[in-house]
């Protein structure tokens, strides 16, 4: 956040590497969370919260009418309070807040927007992007591949142990958000990527402070969410791929593929690690819009 009178007890910083690294969204976006929650955090802050635990329903009510009063449109309210939201479930995500303040906080019902994923050819493009002739391109391609073979969030892309690892049997083992335990299988192709980069890439790099990470960066410490996000970003532009692609692009396009391919969305629920099947039926709303994109360009009535 721009405000350095900001306390350093909320966070902002860690939530904006969250936004972009994580989430995948663009500076523009993320310079309009920073806006909206700094507003925010001034009208809290007079209100009495000096940190976010002291954030009550109360408040941010009376936020929300502050915003009224101030005659902002009823969209910019909306966005403003969604910021607020993201916000309060990153730092329950991140074990940081046990009670979510907005739970109750009403607002218009907002259609969700739909996720961003890549054709089957743009896959093919992306993973083939890394340059062969660079020392880490096999730990490059292992990246990309486990990305979009498995679904992984970029958080646990870097956390991902080599005890984690079950590459005889074909899966990963992963710990989820609110450290959940699930099995995610990845395909032949991730699984070869992967076994060249421990056998030839990996034992360079290890000096010693990887703390048993699978990938790691030249200094041999583990990858960052910022270093794989400028890895996809660098790739897709190689590919030629005009869209705006970061890590999150991968998941949303390995359950859109699971999806146009017939799987069910609990499955698809449980590779990904969602809480909630609600948070998966957006998927089936992709599917859709693959279906009326097939049929425009291939029915001959159209």
């Amino acid at each position: 956040m721009p405000e350095s009178s900001i306390p350093t007890v909320f966070r902002f910083e860690q939530f904006n590497d969250y936004l972009t690294f994580e989430r995948g969204l663009s500076a523009r976006t993320v310079s309009a969370y920073e806006r909206d929650l700094t507003r925010w955090w001034r009208s809290v802050s007079e209100g009495g919260a000096g940190d976010p635990g002291g954030v009550t329903p109360e408040l941010l009510r009376e936020w929300v009418f502050g915003l009224k009063d101030a005659g902002l449109a009823a969209t910019s309210i909306r966005r403003a309070q969604s910021a607020v939201r993201t916000y309060f479930r990153f730092l329950l995500s991140e074990g940081l807040l046990e009670v979510d303040p907005t739970e109750r906080l009403e607002s218009p019902r907002i259609a969700r927007k739909l996720p961003g994923f890549l054709t089957h050819t743009e896959v093919v493009r992306l993973l083939d992007a890394p340059d062969a002739e660079r020392p880490l391109f096999w730990r490059d391609r292992a990246i990309l591949e486990l990305l979009y073979a498995s679904g992984l969030r970029v958080s646990e892309l870097v956390d991902l142990p080599l005890s984690g690892l079950h590459l005889e049997e074909g899966f990963v083992t992963v710990l989820g958000k609110g450290s959940k335990e699930r099995f995610v299988p990845m395909g032949g192709p991730a699984v070869r990527t992967l076994e060249r980069y421990l056998r030839d890439v990996r034992p360079r790099l290890d000096k010693g402070r990887a703390e048993g990470r699978v990938y790691l960066n030249a200094r041999g410490t583990r990858m960052s969410r910022e270093s794989v996000w400028k890895l996809v970003k660098k790739s897709a532009k190689r590919a030629g791929i005009g869209k705006n692609v970061s890590p999150h692009t991968l998941r949303h396009t390995f359950a859109t593929h699971l999806v146009e391919g017939g799987a069910d969305l609990a499955a698809i629920q449980e590779l990904l690690g969602h809480a909630d099947i609600s948070t998966t039926q957006i998927y089936t709303h992709v599917d859709r819009e693959y279906l009326r994109d097939v049929h425009r360009r291939f029915h001959p009535r159209n």
